[in-house]
């Protein structure tokens, strides 16, 4: 059946701050911060490259050799902490990366499927001045995107947010804006996104595609929107090509409305590549 619906949240289009909610409250306390014009030289990051701490200041943050650089500090793992630290694999980047926290562990998903180029946990250490002396905060993620653009990311729900908390984001907003990099807190996730871009993920890996149901559910897709089990039903072997289907969602070649939950009535769609080419190849 051939289904007309705008989708909320395009998967094989949709970009990172499509997935996240933004929290943006920092701006209330920007007044707490010295912004005076000096801070740019004053204002400093402390980076570890090759086992040793180099000091940039934030004027010259455009400079840093990111790709070169380690976390700024250790994660550790004790008894009875809140949080649960652990290693995700990326297919973007083809190795491990550390998370301190199973929100942090969502963001890293989320970024795997948009596809970045790197991702640094706890990248640097910003030093910045405030009203009542000075202060410093470690992001959790510097992430390297395709274009080449540097998006610094903290991730904290907004009902943990405190105060201090909001003139360290401010800060860090400030010094990223002075190098032309983006900034984000994300104190949240659009409903569904999760749940479908984690049920996406079994299937990133490559694979390798014996029966050639890959072209065949790309060609039934470019004939227009089709629920995701009719899609698959169509093919000679709809088990298999379940997980094909899937791995073609995961990889955006076919699309699927994220903000809604993912299922046989879910309508999918070519993505941009086969919708081109009028063909599943």
């Amino acid at each position: 059946m051939h289904i007309s619906r705008d989708s909320t949240i395009r998967s094989n289009a949709c970009g990172l701050d499509a997935l996240f909610i933004p929290y943006a409250g920092e701006a209330a306390v920007r007044d707490r911060l010295l912004l005076d014009g000096g801070r740019a030289s004053r204002w400093a990051t402390s980076w570890t490259i090759d086992g040793g701490q180099v000091v940039w200041p934030v004027r010259a943050l455009e400079s840093v050799a990111v790709l070169s650089s380690q976390p700024v500090r250790r994660f550790t793992w004790l008894p009875r902490q809140l949080h649960r630290p652990g290693l995700e694999f990326l297919v973007s980047t083809g190795r491990m990366h550390g998370f301190e926290s199973l929100e942090e562990r969502s963001l890293l998903l989320a970024l795997d499927f948009v596809g970045v180029t790197e991702v640094l946990p706890q990248p640097f250490r910003l030093d910045f001045e405030h009203v009542g002396g000075r202060a410093a905060h470690v992001p959790d993620f510097l992430a390297v995107m395709p274009d080449g653009g540097r998006w610094v990311l903290d991730v904290r729900p907004a009902d943990l947010i405190r105060d201090d908390d909001l003139v360290k984001f401010a800060a860090t907003r400030e010094a990223t804006a002075i190098a032309g990099w983006r900034y984000s807190v994300v104190a949240g996730w659009r409903p569904h996104v999760l749940g479908g871009v984690d049920a996406l993920s079994a299937r990133r890996r490559p694979r390798s595609d014996r029966l050639g149901l890959q072209p065949l559910l790309l060609e039934r897709a470019v004939r227009g929107p089709l629920r995701f089990g009719d899609l698959v039903d169509s093919t000679p072997w709809p088990l298999p090509a379940r997980a094909e289907a899937v791995h073609l969602l995961w990889h955006r070649r076919l699309g699927v409305d994220l903000a809604a939950p993912l299922g046989d009535d879910s309508p999918v769609w070519a993505g941009s590549d086969a919708a081109a080419a009028g063909v599943g190849s």
